[in-house]
């Protein structure tokens, strides 16, 4: 192949030094929850989990290497970043630049469609996007199972939004905490309806409120073993296509979860009316002959799991009673992938 002419290196090395790429990611919500970390730095959680990814309120992020920048920059929502929020985008982007061995800054564009921080796992479907994207963007070609411990560096539950439908986090050392697929039954044919009771941003991060959780409540240890037997009887659930003993468990589980909050000292509480109101609905529904079981994670909105053919009824269920909510259905959604300049 001819060297490429004198006049045209400078437009081929400036177009090398700007290279980027642009992923997209779907949030997860868990259905065997993760709640406290055994390592803070490097984001191992204290029990394993696993969640359905879905099909709404995809995050998409466009990771752009500009070797003529002094630091990065990131746009988050068409708002220049700061503070805390660029501090862990650098922290991360660090991290991939030196698995790639290189230096250079970047330009950070990043988009949610849904809420940001309501307990929506936006920085599940947040911190996806930006691995998948930075590791092209750095010429990174990780595997699954290592785009998935990358993503984890960023936010736990990210390391599950690498895949579509249901996955598994593992807890363990660096090594072995990833995710990956949990097979399901052909037959299931599973909805998640969130009722968005508060879109607002959390009083109180997750991050503060798992160390408070795991430091001071006396239900935290009893809960976090019961997750174990949890976790083994959902995945025997959704292998056989039952869905009522998966909707239970989750149910419960998540239900113990925020017991564990309550008993912390000072407590933490992420219900409002609102979320009491539908979750008083939920229970209903069953009462009526409709499946249908609740999920929450930290913050006040309340997911309910239900079967397809099911979703429209609970959905209406649920505007009743809490008018003012946006209410979503949901189905499984995708794995985090990358986009090429037509977006597709």
């Amino acid at each position: 192949m001819a060297e490429p002419s004198t006049a045209s290196r400078p437009a081929a090395a400036a177009a090398a030094a700007r290279a980027g790429a642009t992923a997209v990611a779907h949030p997860n919500i868990a259905l065997i929850k993760y709640w406290g970390k055994s390592d803070e730095r490097l984001f191992l959680p204290r029990t394993d989990s696993l969640s359905m990814t879905l099909d709404v309120f995809p995050t998409t992020t466009r990771v752009t290497v500009d070797a003529g920048a002094a630091q990065d920059t990131v746009v988050f929502d068409g708002r220049l970043a700061g503070g805390e929020r660029l501090r862990r985008i650098t922290a991360f982007l660090d991290l991939v630049r030196r698995q790639a061995g290189r230096a250079e800054r970047a330009v950070v564009v990043t988009r949610n469609a849904g809420p940001t921080g309501a307990g929506l796992a936006s920085s599940a479907s947040g911190f996806a996007a930006l691995a998948l994207a930075a590791a092209g963007a750095y010429g990174l070609a990780p595997d699954a199972r290592a785009l998935s411990r990358l993503a984890r560096r960023g936010s736990g539950s990210a390391s599950r939004s690498v895949f579509g439908g249901f996955a598994l986090w593992h807890a363990g050392a660096d090594a072995d905490s990833f995710a990956e697929p949990v097979p399901v039954a052909g037959s299931l044919e599973p909805a998640l309806v969130v009722a968005v009771v508060d879109a607002g941003p959390k009083a109180l991060s997750s991050r503060e409120a798992m160390r408070r959780t795991v430091a001071t409540s006396p239900l935290y240890e009893p809960w976090a073993r019961s997750s174990g037997q949890d976790l083994v009887e959902i995945r025997a659930a959704l292998g056989r296509g039952d869905l009522a003993a998966a909707g239970e468990i989750a149910e419960r589980n998540a239900l113990g979860m925020h017991a564990t909050m309550l008993a912390a000292r000072p407590a933490v509480r992420y219900f409002r009316p609102a979320s009491l109101t539908v979750l008083d609905r939920v229970a209903a529904l069953r009462q009526g002959g409709v499946g249908a079981w609740a999920t929450m994670d930290a913050g006040p909105n309340v997911k309910v799991l239900c079967h397809r053919a099911d979703s429209a009824v609970v959905a209406a269920a649920l505007r009743e009673a809490a008018p003012g909510a946006a209410v979503h259905v949901a189905g499984p959604g995708p794995g985090a992938r990358l986009l090429d300049g037509a977006g597709r």
